[in-house]
């Protein structure tokens, strides 16, 4: 509980705005407008090993349904790679595109020297929009350092597990379609069957808000429910045990 408290004064937000919390070792997201709860869905986050979800502040300012999914460098050239080396067939069957730094889509087989590019680099792979895409059929965006965003996910059974750190840093929703609507409250020309009809439509849509919503990524092994019940959560990322050394040094904390 000490550690709660210590995490929240030096990551506080601002309770009078629309903000998202996503709460890491509880994989739960909630949404506040004028300190109340409002929205409330379970989400997987990055791998603990690997691939860690950073703590951040962001405003939330760009939905995007139907999304493309550019495929980071590192993903195309040590995970997918292989596969397309591996099985003509995968580009095709994983809805995959080579796009030339024009923004050129490359067609037909797949050449030693076009493998050399994609792991340099030169050409990139992106996943077209739809039900099989790695983001679902809506994303997230929060400019921040780290590159991770929120978005949906076709792998909807992950939500089932009780840990659910499976991503490669970003955070999947299990409730995108409800995320959007809440997000576009305030926005006009948005009820929830625009947001239905983008989301199953036949392209890409890209709305930006007129007022960004923040977005707060915590670490939170204890929480306090408003019935008063405490639930406790496991160090996943091993954050609270560097967080009590650090404060029993400090002489903030008893060891004890």
């Amino acid at each position: 509980m000490e550690l709660a408290l210590e995490r929240w004064r030096r990551h506080p937000y601002d309770p009078t705005r629309p903000t998202v919390v996503l709460n890491l070792p509880e994989f739960r997201l909630r949404a506040f407008r004028a300190n109340q709860m409002e929205l409330e869905m379970k989400i997987v986050v990055g791998r603990a090993l690997d691939r860690q979800t950073p703590l951040l502040s962001a405003q939330l300012d760009t939905i995007i349904f139907r999304p493309y999914w550019n495929v980071p460098l590192d993903i195309q050239r040590d995970e997918l790679v292989p596969k397309i080396v591996d099985d003509d067939s995968y580009l095709a069957a994983s809805h995959l595109e080579i796009v030339t730094p024009q923004g050129t889509v490359r067609n037909g087989m797949v050449s030693d020297d076009a493998l050399d590019e994609l792991r340099s680099g030169r050409l990139r792979l992106r996943q077209t929009p739809g039900p099989k895409n790695s983001l679902g059929l809506v994303k997230f965006v929060f400019p921040n350092p780290y590159g991770v965003y929120m978005h949906g996910t076709p792998a909807v059974s992950l939500f089932s597990q009780a840990r659910r750190d499976f991503s490669h840093g970003c955070i999947r929703v299990e409730k995108p379609e409800d995320l959007a609507e809440w997000v576009l409250r305030d926005e006009s020309g948005w009820p929830r069957y625009r947001i239905g009809e983008a989301m199953m439509g036949s392209e890409s849509i890209t709305v930006k808000l007129k007022r960004p919503i923040q977005v707060v990524t915590t670490y939170v092994t204890a929480v306090v429910l408003d019935n008063g019940e405490v639930h406790f959560y496991d160090d996943i990322y091993g954050k609270d045990a560097a967080l009590e050394e650090e404060l029993i040094g400090s002489g903030a904390l008893d060891s004890r």
